[in-house]
């Protein structure tokens, strides 16, 4: 009887979601899928361009100033570009790559650019914290500059890491519902066409609470492993 009541409550609160409960199954995979896609590939990337950064730095361990100036330039101006904006102009390179500017795969493309230059600037403030002090012992031990990269600089910072890495993947999930809204599928693609476009307020309103959910999912996780490596 129970069952019945609470079927029959969501059923007239939200009759548009029981009607296409199968959709919201497929975009939110979907949205899993761009996420953690194009979050893996954008991190590789950004934590790349970070380190780089930070060790070609002037004072860095391996001061180069042109390789330092034009990697800051380029963070700089892809960061600067509204994503929006980005996934028009980077479509024919995302057709070159996968072939469609349109649909979830095509989605990653433009994620992955717009992402990475925003991780890199994220990893170079957290690696640009660690002490000094402590990478000039290490210097003066003679480790080399690939030990110090990775005994001193990542491991000192990899609380940090983990928090700007859930901040990284948090607005990546916002990109991949703004990606869905002109087509790349995912809880945006849902919201829009479906729910804004048909005038059915509750797909947009469930749309909108998956995603929160999974943001709320990713944030205890990631809350939970930089308590576990911050030893400070």
């Amino acid at each position: 009887m129970n069952t019945l009541i609470a079927s029959g409550f969501w059923t007239s609160l939200m009759p548009n979601v029981i009607a296409n409960k199968d959709v919201f199954i497929q975009s939110t995979w979907e949205t899993i899928y761009m996420t953690l896609v194009s979050g893996l590939v954008a991190g590789i990337l950004g934590l790349l361009m970070g380190i780089i950064l930070v060790v070609t730095a002037p004072g860095g361990i391996l001061a180069n100033p042109s390789i330092y100036w034009i990697l800051d330039k380029l963070v700089n101006i892809f960061r600067s570009i509204p994503f929006i904006i980005l996934l028009a102009v980077i479509a024919p390179f995302t057709r070159l790559i996968v072939g469609t500017s349109i649909g979830t795969t095509a989605a990653l493309v433009p994620l992955t650019i717009g992402c990475a230059p925003f991780y890199a600037r994220q990893v170079q403030n957290a690696l640009f914290d660690v002490d000094r002090g402590i990478i000039e012992a290490a210097e003066a031990v003679g480790a080399s500059p690939m030990q110090i990269i990775f005994r001193v600089y990542l491991r000192e910072a990899l609380p940090d890491l983990i928090r700007t890495s859930v901040v990284t993947i948090i607005s990546l999930i916002g990109l991949t519902a703004m990606a869905g809204a002109i087509g790349g599928g995912g809880l945006g693609n849902t919201a829009i066409s479906i729910g804004y476009d048909r005038f059915e307020n509750d797909i947009t309103v469930m749309a909108m609470i998956i995603i929160l959910v999974i943001v709320f999912l990713v944030q205890i996780v990631g809350d939970w492993f930089a308590r576990r490596t911050d030893h400070r």
